[in-house]
């Protein structure tokens, strides 16, 4: 093949693992698949259609989100719900995120209180079931809950802190998930107003102890037994 038909054939390919990874990536969040569920690259090839290459290429992707794990000589699987790995992806948010919302609050002007107030009003107006997606938090509620935890910290103004947030926002989504799954009593509208108005106060202690609660009860709900009727 030539450089020039190698090179036109290059962006279909990246178009398609694109796509895949996009489908893969909401299948899993949606629980289509179960905690260390095999993803084998073949089976996937023929269910969308397209080459291994593209398949692996979207697995790598998944991998490094923290959606899927790469395991020693068998291939590609769902995390493992294990509670070792929540703990530890728990652990570096409660370190990190603290820092990044005391900085907000100190460093955040008028615009990011302003967005700040709106992202919480959209979350709070948001239903978090939509019964005919799945028995999770609906999409629009994860979107809406990711965006609200982000602007929160954008006031800090360091776009590679902010980085370290989006990937661990990521690799903690099934974790969130599967944690609100199985403790559906938990009030977290009252969590999100109290970090909203303990940021907007400017008080930066409070706001970082009640994030690191927030943080906490979720990780602690995955880990403890799961709830009976």
């Amino acid at each position: 093949m030539t450089q020039t038909a190698a090179s036109s054939a290059s962006p279909g390919k990246q178009m398609l693992s694109e796509q895949v990874y996009a489908r893969l990536r909401n299948a899993i969040m949606r629980g289509d698949y179960a905690p260390a569920e095999a993803l084998k690259p073949q089976d996937l090839a023929k269910e969308h259609g397209v080459s291994l290459a593209v398949v692996r290429e979207a697995l790598v992707r998944l991998v490094g989100d923290g959606l899927a794990d790469r395991l020693h000589n068998r291939g590609f699987a769902v995390p493992a719900q294990s509670d070792q790995r929540w703990q530890e992806i728990a652990e570096a948010r409660r370190t990190i995120e603290p820092v990044l919302l005391r900085m907000s609050v100190e460093r955040g002007d008028v615009d990011w209180e302003a967005r700040v107030r709106a992202a919480h009003h959209r979350l709070a107006r948001t239903p978090a079931y939509a019964p005919e997606e799945s028995k999770y938090y609906s999409e629009a509620w994860s979107e809406a809950h990711r965006v609200f935890h982000r602007t929160l910290l954008e006031g800090c103004g360091n776009a590679v802190l902010l980085e370290t947030f989006d990937r661990l926002w990521t690799a903690s989504e099934l974790t969130r998930r599967w944690s609100a799954h199985r403790d559906p009593d938990r009030d977290g509208a009252d969590e999100h107003r109290r970090l909203e108005e303990a940021a907007l106060a400017r008080d930066a202690d409070t706001a970082a102890a009640v994030l690191v609660r927030h943080l906490t009860l979720t990780a602690t709900a995955l880990t403890e037994p799961a709830r009976r009727p």
